[in-house]
């Protein structure tokens, strides 16, 4: 016992002297750097000032910030995407924590006589580019929204793919190119190009056609990226740590070295372009081809229109994806994530509207990106008039993210956006498929609950009348009159009779 207490006696000492001499290097380097006031002038101590900042919005959301006031995502959005995810329901008690009374806040306009459940039906499956040689059958509204495997990991590839086959939604690749794993368990594929052709380039970046014919044949349409919600303007940049060998094999770039896409597409500069392009890839695939981009003005969506009409309903998209300015991202510039772009409550609208004006509304299918998590996103959306709606970081937290704000640092401690095989470790495949195929479920089948509350079949038949927005306590306007409905122009009915 003796000898015990003296080693303890050792260990405690040598313990001390060693968080004295620690101390002693830390004053020292304090006190003769020139970089921090702070730390210059309260040696050591002056160092809990930046440990307490960079903790800080960790700790915000657990114990500091309330219900509803947390951005990007408050808690209440993410516990009800975790239970849905669970299959634990999204039942509350009590009563809702959403104020009705806040300008922005809509509300579905519930029936008097809701329907039966023998009267109700289900949500009938859509076509996505019926003039295609290989139209895309759609069965769900609600789907994945683009993730580049690379920016994401290996195991969270998989488990979306998986829970996505096992809920019959369709998958979007990202921008990175189509890996082995989107394809591995038989799910709906859209394949995105972005303005570095990942996956479909040759060695000089422009598009190879011969790889495009091969990843047609694994694919249900192409989506070409022009822009996104968190960066508009900006191309996507993969650090030089995610691009391992796979990754760079997949993408056709070089390993270990950080890959950045154009801030746009070199061969489209102009609508005309972007329309001869999509042309291009559906003759050559036979498959559905849209774009996805995000909007700063009716300008575009409007000289777009122009342009088909000009050059024929041959060259109109297949789908618009339209994102919203509060997109995200895996790392994007602040200056461009807060100030650039339109919100999807303004643009999405304006797209639906300018295409009906135009008379291309039934040719072109819209789906809405930006936001979109919970059913009642959802149901907003195809009441202005989406055909589907797509959500990336609602998929995420479903795989268990945890709104940790590390996806750049390749430190994710849920796995989901690491490349290190000690944190991939927790994201186990099996059970996170369960979980985003039970969270796509819930949300789709809550969107026809939604749907019958208001009398309705099923969602495919929400309107603009369905729905109120408030914009004052104790006030609000029916969607149909703050976005009334578009008539033809009569420049447009000519235009339709000349070509005629």
């Amino acid at each position: 016992m003796q000898s015990i207490a003296n080693w303890l006696i050792i260990i405690f000492t040598g313990a001390f002297v060693l968080g004295l001499i620690t101390l002693a290097v830390m004053y020292w380097q304090d006190v003769h750097q020139t970089t921090h006031a702070i730390r210059r002038n309260y040696p050591v101590i002056g160092r809990m000032r930046y440990r307490f900042e960079r903790l800080g919005e960790y700790f915000r959301q657990y114990f500091f910030a309330n219900d509803r006031e947390e951005q990007p995502f408050n808690r209440a959005m993410r516990s009800w995407v975790y239970r849905t995810a669970k299959g634990l329901g999204g039942l509350i008690s009590f009563g809702s924590t959403h104020d009705l009374n806040q300008p922005g806040a809509y509300i579905f306009v519930n029936a008097s006589f809701p329907k039966l459940e023998e009267e109700k039906t289900p949500m009938p499956p859509i076509t996505i580019g019926a003039r295609c040689d290989k139209p895309y059958v759609a069965k769900h509204a609600f789907n994945i929204s683009g993730m580049s495997y690379g920016a994401i990991s290996k195991p969270a590839v998989r488990a979306l793919a998986c829970g996505a086959a096992k809920a019959g939604i369709w998958l979007n690749t990202g921008e990175g190119g189509l890996s082995p794993y989107h394809t591995e368990f038989g799910t709906d594929v859209i394949f995105q190009i972005g303005t570095a052709k990942y996956g479909v380039r040759d060695a000089e970046g422009r598009l190879d056609p011969d790889r495009l014919r091969e990843v047609g044949q694994q694919v249900q349409a192409f989506e070409v990226k022009l822009s996104q919600g968190a960066k508009p303007g900006r191309g996507g940049v993969l650090p030089g740590i995610k691009v391992t060998e796979e990754i760079a094999r997949i993408r056709g770039i070089p390993a270990g070295k950080t890959s950045s896409s154009p801030n746009r597409h070199r061969d489209v500069a102009n609508t005309q372009q972007l329309l001869e392009l999509m042309h291009y890839i559906r003759g050559l695939t036979g498959r559905p081809v849209g774009f996805k981009a995000v909007y700063g003005s009716e300008l575009f969506p409007r000289e777009l229109c122009e342009t088909i009409h000009r050059l024929g309903i041959d060259y109109a998209p297949d789908f618009i994806t339209v994102d919203g300015g509060e997109g995200g991202t895996g790392a994007a510039p602040q200056v461009l994530a807060d100030h650039v772009g339109l919100s999807l409550s303004e643009s999405l609208p304006m797209v639906v509207n300018t295409l009906t004006e135009y008379d291309l509304r039934d040719q072109i299918r819209v789906i809405a990106s930006g936001k979109l998590v919970t059913s009642g996103h959802v149901a907003w959306a195809l009441c202005v008039g989406a055909d589907f709606a797509v959500t990336a970081r609602g998929f995420m937290f479903a795989l268990g993210c945890i709104q940790s704000l590390q996806c750049h640092k390749d430190t994710c401690p849920t796995g989901i956006t690491t490349h290190n095989p000690r944190l991939q470790k927790g994201l186990v495949v099996e059970d996170k498929a369960e979980r985003v195929a039970s969270y796509a479920h819930w949300v789709n089948h809550e969107i026809n609950e939604l749907a019958h509350s208001c009398g309705l079949s099923n969602a495919r038949e929400f309107q603009r009348e369905h729905l109120r927005i408030v914009q004052k306590p104790g006030y609000s306007m029916p969607l149909s009159e703050l976005y009334p409905e578009i008539r033809i122009t009569s420049l447009i009915q000519e235009s339709l009779k000349r070509q005629a």
